[in-house]
């Protein structure tokens, strides 16, 4: 069932999902050569906490961190460890959700650690592209196919692959509602995007081969041919009358700390 958000809802909304901004800010201030992700997902926890907020991804399905932390060949819900420790060179996407006042934020980014391969940053920034062409299709009377095919048609035109078993989602009390929001298909199929509905649209887009493996640990997935990934997330609000969404989460706090550099 998809709930739509009155407005006051969706300024709550805004509030949790600021703070996840705000928390990807300050995990990007240790994002460096020799730092571990546990240390990330200590500094998540503790800012999270400290701002009146539970983190909405510890303890979720079983979830034992704060964040996720998915270096360079993992896609998604990496678990942070003392054991896996960051590298020049590498990409890190960092995903978090934050939980107050009844409802939930959501957003992700993928930062380089140090100099990366410029291939590699480019995979970034065509999947960073991906999520605001996905967006300008989420306007009310559009289906989630808009937003699909638009990333979709965005990444494979340059070479990359799109994951097809993980998905964007609905968002609001819970961390996952209903629409699922891929990010492939065509315009026209999928429900109805209405004013009031809060989804997350989040590329996750490999350099190699779409085909991704889930790993023992029950959480983490990976690139099949090791190849890195590349995912990026934000929430955002359905308008009425075709206004242009609102974009609830932020990266302007991690634009604070990367300065000139994009990730």
């Amino acid at each position: 069932m998809i709930y739509l958000k009155t407005a006051e809802e969706i300024e709550l909304m805004r509030v949790a999902n600021r703070l996840v901004g705000e928390t990807l800010g300050e995990v990007a201030k240790h994002i460096a050569p020799g730092v571990t992700t546990k240390h990330l997902d200590t500094i998540a926890y503790t800012f999270i906490c400290d701002h009146g907020a539970t983190p909405a991804f510890l303890g979720y399905g079983g979830f034992p961190a704060s964040i996720c932390t998915s270096i360079n060949d993992h896609v998604v819900h990496g678990i942070p460890s003392d054991r896996e420790i960051l590298r020049e060179g590498d990409i890190i996407s960092v995903d978090c959700g934050t939980h107050i006042n009844g409802f939930t934020g959501d957003s992700a980014y993928t930062f380089a650690v140090g100099e990366i391969d410029p291939e590699v940053e480019r995979l970034l920034t065509v999947t960073r592209d991906s999520l605001y062409l996905g967006i300008k299709q989420a306007v009310e009377g559009h289906n989630v196919g808009h937003i699909g095919a638009a990333v979709q048609r965005h990444c494979e035109a340059h070479g990359y692959g799109v994951v097809r078993e993980l998905v964007g989602h609905g968002i609001g009390h819970a961390m996952h509602e209903d629409p699922n929001v891929p990010n492939y298909g065509f315009p026209g199929v999928g429900p109805k995007l209405r004013a009031g509905m809060c989804i997350c649209i989040e590329p996750m887009v490999t350099m190699g081969r779409r085909k991704v493996v889930f790993e023992s640990d029950g959480w983490t997935v990976r690139t099949h041919d090791g190849k890195p990934a590349a995912h990026f997330e934000h929430c955002l609000a359905i308008m009425p009358d075709g206004q242009a969404p609102q974009i609830l989460s932020t990266y302007e706090y991690i634009k604070e700390v990367l300065g000139t550099r994009e990730f």
